[in-house]
């Protein structure tokens, strides 16, 4: 899919739902951008430290093993939405109808299916790293500078939990949209052609809106 969206809206709860879930996604994206900002900047300041003093920034490594969840995980569920993920949009988009639809669900609640193990593991995985009695509430930290590794490992939960929020979504608008047999339904990307993909990324590139 483009970079643009294809997702319609309209005054159901449906779609109501899914802009107010867009809207958290959103912001998740956002902290995920910022994360890789954060780490050019601290490059910047470790390369310019090892060049004028002698002295990289401790802990560098750290701080990017700390920032890698937020910038692999944080943006999946806004990405979702918007039909960003790799998907066969050569097969997909030749089927119609109801034909269309439940292949949609079906594969939207497989996905669902594997975050939901995804939540369930990488939230054990976290708790195994979360004590209270323990200093700075961690049961690990990381090798240079004994960062608390909790933060991170947490992130990956909360993220894939959203995800989960957004796929139990678009089920029921699949769902909704097979028992309907509608043509567009809303808060699920819809497939565009070439010629759709080719104008939405002009338009991306320009940065002008439709």
């Amino acid at each position: 899919m483009a970079g643009s969206s294809l997702v319609l809206s309209d005054d159901s709860v449906l779609s109501k739902i899914d802009r107010h879930l867009y809207r958290i996604e959103g912001v998740m994206a956002l902290m995920s951008g910022l994360a890789v900002f954060s780490l050019m900047i601290l490059a910047v300041v470790s390369v310019g430290g090892r060049n004028l003093l002698g002295s990289p920034l401790p802990g560098y490594v750290d701080w990017i093993e700390q920032a890698m969840p937020l910038i692999a995980f944080m943006g999946i569920a806004f990405t979702q939405r918007d039909g960003g993920h790799i998907r066969m949009d050569m097969v997909v988009g030749a089927l119609r109808g109801r034909t269309l639809w439940l292949v949609e669900l079906i594969t939207t609640l497989a996905i669902l299916l594997l975050m939901v193990l995804l939540v369930w593991g990488s939230w054990a995985h976290f708790a195994r790293s979360f004590d209270f009695s323990a200093p700075l509430w961690s049961r690990d930290s990381s090798m240079d500078i004994a960062l608390p590794l909790w933060p991170a490992k947490l992130l990956a939960p909360v993220a894939f939990g959203v995800l989960c929020l957004r796929l139990v979504l678009q089920v029921w608008a699949y769902g909704r949209a097979f028992i309907r047999n509608e043509e567009t339904p809303v808060a699920v990307p819809m497939i565009a052609n070439a010629a759709k993909q080719a104008a939405m990324e002009a338009e991306q590139v320009s940065g002008h809106d439709s």
